[in-house]
């Protein structure tokens, strides 16, 4: 079992230490230490006032973010949480991706998702009803311009000719590939594409905002990985090689004062049992001084205890 974390941005307006160089390199390297084995950013490039004013939250540039991480780290993987890949010109995110990974000596996960903010595609310019087009598009691009040369490519979306796209990434073939979200069709581009699928908690109103799947117990995600497992199994993959992240809501948040780490080391067992290789933890954001205890505290109760 691994642990991942999200820069904690949680909020809108954000605290101005977590923002600073400063403050990204303190948080990373503090992650490092306590031995998280995955740190990233989340990626809202224009999020409307009204969803901020809703819950929402703000955002670094994920990319330049976890540049910046690396330069301050040296085993941490950069994992986004995640990046929305109808956003972007699929040449770009693998331009981009294999810089980080080249940069970062072979340390980069790019884990996505189809999006949900359908006025931030609308201030992107993308069409938000070709998006699961764009993604399914995007995902054969972008593992086609990692490993080879002189490519050409005819879709719907994306057409190219004669692309050599150098230098490659450290990681071979290429960098890992996480896919997120709930639905079926989720676990059917990992089978197909991916080495990693990244379901969320979801009850049903949380659900139907994100345009996903509800996804409220442990049941319900053990039905998931079950059906993922199959559909790995007739496309003759070795399910062991899928990595499945998810949160572990036992004990409490790291940094909160009703923690307990006993009850959160027990509900780490159930979900290993389900087939859970990562978890996703949540730290506070309200201070970097706050962010800085919860993950040394979750290292030394939790990690370090395993």
């Amino acid at each position: 079992m691994q642990f991942a974390i999200t820069h904690p941005m949680h909020s809108h307006p954000y605290n101005p230490e977590l923002v600073t160089g400063a403050g990204i390199a303190r948080v990373a390297a503090a992650a490092e230490k306590a031995g998280f084995g995955g740190f990233g950013f989340t990626d809202h490039p224009a999020p409307t006032q009204r969803w901020l004013d809703s819950g929402g939250h703000d955002a670094l540039d994920p990319f330049v973010a976890m540049g910046f991480a690396a330069a301050h780290t040296t085993t941490l993987r950069l994992i986004p949480n995640v990046v929305v890949l109808p956003y972007r010109n699929p040449f770009v995110v693998a331009k981009a991706g294999a810089t980080l990974d080249l940069i970062s000596d072979g340390r980069f996960t790019l884990a996505v998702g189809v999006g949900y903010l359908k006025r931030e595609f609308t201030a992107l310019g993308v069409d938000f009803d070709e998006r699961a087009g764009l993604f399914e598009e995007a995902l054969h691009v972008i593992r086609e311009v990692w490993t080879t040369d002189d490519l050409s490519y005819e879709g719907k979306h994306f057409t190219a000719t004669g692309i050599t796209a150098h230098p490659r990434p450290v990681s071979a073939p290429h960098p890992p590939i996480w896919v997120g979200g709930n639905t079926s069709a989720a676990r059917a581009r990992v089978a197909k594409y991916a080495q990693g699928w990244c379901p969320f908690r979801a009850p049903a109103l949380l659900a139907q905002t994100a345009r996903t799947a509800a996804l409220e117990s442990t049941e319900h995600l053990k039905a998931g990985i079950d059906d993922l497992r199959r559909r790995l199994d007739e496309a003759g993959r070795d399910p062991r090689g899928v990595d499945i992240t998810f949160t572990n809501d036992a004990g409490g948040a790291p940094g909160s004062g009703n923690f307990n780490a006993d009850e959160f080391l027990s509900g780490l067992v159930e979900l290993e049992k389900a087939g859970v290789t990562w978890i996703q933890v949540n730290a506070p954001g309200d201070s970097l001084a706050h962010a800085l205890e919860a993950i040394d505290e979750f290292g030394e109760t939790v990690i370090g205890r395993l």
